[in-house]
């Protein structure tokens, strides 16, 4: 086994899970648990860190199709989403442990994202969330709404003389 400094999962960042009729099934837990289904087929469960309230995270729940392909190569019904702090390096280490993992990794909008295999088969996807927008100071709001509002006063040109 591996000796580990630091955790490399930060979370548990979703669960996938598929389904024979996932309309029908995502009313069902909508009806019966109140889970709030989106058009997406899933819900988000959004948390605050334990120990930074300020830092906001969240937890995503989803059904997909029975035929859904992004399972592959696992044949399991379901995959589980971790969080990590730094993807490439994660996997890295994994590669050089022998976890078998795959080549291609994909980067949004919503973070970076990697797979593994665990020694039974289930796909594993290790995800790492965006880094958080830097809100901007008071300062520069005003400063750039000063700018804009410079910007939209009306050009003073030459006057037309009037026609007689």
């Amino acid at each position: 086994m591996a000796k580990q400094k630091v955790s490399r999962v930060t979370g548990l960042g979703g669960l996938f899970f598929k389904a024979k009729d996932s309309a029908a099934l995502g009313a069902w837990y909508r009806d019966r648990l109140g889970l709030v289904i989106e058009e997406w087929g899933g819900c988000v469960f959004p948390w605050r860190e334990e120990a930074n309230p300020k830092k906001k995270g969240h937890t995503v729940w989803s059904i997909f199709d029975a035929k859904s392909p992004y399972f592959r190569p696992s044949r399991k019904g379901f995959m589980m989403n971790f969080r990590v702090a730094d993807l490439d390096q994660v996997l890295a280490e994994l590669k050089e442990e022998g976890v078998e993992a795959t080549a291609a990794t994909e980067e949004s909008e919503f973070g970076k994202f990697g797979w593994v295999m665990d020694p039974e088969g289930n796909k594993i996807e290790l995800w790492q969330p965006p880094a958080p927008q830097k809100k901007k100071s008071k300062a520069k709001k005003a400063k750039k709404a000063k700018k804009a509002k410079g910007d939209a006063k009306p050009k003073q040109g030459k006057k037309k003389k009037a026609k007689k």
